[in-house]
């Protein structure tokens, strides 16, 4: 995002906070109804060029979204929709991004209420790891040819009273509106997860299973050296051979075997 974008998402996502601070049960529904605004501004560019266009006034944008919303909204997400509209914004999908966002947000907002996020977290890690591992899934997600309902109900039958509600809503919106990188995509919601419980994440692949306790060892270790709560999220690969590879943003650590046999490799050539 260019400068403006970005003061105006910082600005929305304030106004989220306030309109969520306080309101206990609303999240929930802020977080679908975000989402039902993302998907009209999705199939109609003229409405979503005009809640963006800097060239009429802010106050004008959010009028034109309380009367296209006004009566299909709760007021706590119009408060939020007619804040985010009246930003200045570079680029019109900047502005449906971040209503993107802000809906993750309150959802994941209803998971802390709920004392669920720790699961929703670990369900969203889990699906992006199952959909990387098999391609004929990924690419029935991500058919550009496939409507917005074909996929969701795809993505029901393979999850439904297997996750929890909020981690569904969640994944509905990833693949009805990502056509590729969906894995990586869940990655970034379980990290936008993470960082809501004041956590890092630590992507692990290991040769073998981590009993519990190893886990728990590990998250240590890796609080200790980023001075931060870690949340371990962890990746069986037998390719390995033995040892670890963890990556936590831009630094990897590869304890593995293969990994030291590479260096090897390149120390004799």
């Amino acid at each position: 995002m260019y400068a403006a974008s970005r003061e105006a998402s910082s600005r929305s996502k304030e106004a989220l906070r306030a309109a969520l601070t306080g309101s206990n049960g609303v999240a929930a529904t802020t977080g679908s109804e975000l989402f039902a605004v993302v998907d009209v501004l999705d199939d109609q560019r003229p409405l979503r060029v005009a809640l963006a266009d800097v060239s009429v006034p802010g106050s004008a944008r959010a009028e034109l979204s309380e009367r296209v919303f006004g009566s299909q909204v709760s007021a706590a997400t119009q408060a939020v929709l007619t804040n985010a509209v009246a930003q200045n914004w570079s680029r019109a999908r900047d502005l449906v991004d971040t209503l993107v966002l802000l809906g993750q947000l309150a959802l994941l907002e209803a998971a802390s209420e709920q004392g669920r996020m720790t699961a929703v977290e670990d369900e969203l890690f889990r699906l992006g790891r199952i959909i990387n591992d098999n391609p004929e899934l990924e690419r029935a997600l991500s058919d550009r040819a496939a409507s917005p309902a074909a996929k969701r109900e795809l993505l029901g039958r393979l999850l439904s009273g297997k996750t929890e509600t909020i981690t569904q809503a969640l994944a509905e919106q990833v693949v009805t509106r990502h056509s590729s990188g969906i894995g990586p995509a869940f990655d970034e919601l379980s990290d936008l997860a993470a960082a809501r419980r004041q956590q890092i994440v630590a992507h692990v692949r290991s040769a073998i299973e981590l009993t519990d306790p190893q886990r728990e060892r590990l998250a240590g270790a890796l609080g200790r050296i980023y001075g931060k709560a870690v949340t371990v999220h962890i990746e069986v690969d037998p390719g390995l051979l033995s040892g670890l590879v963890v990556r936590i943003g831009d630094d990897v650590i590869d304890g593995s075997a293969i990994g030291r046999l590479e260096r090897l490799r390149r120390s004799l050539t």
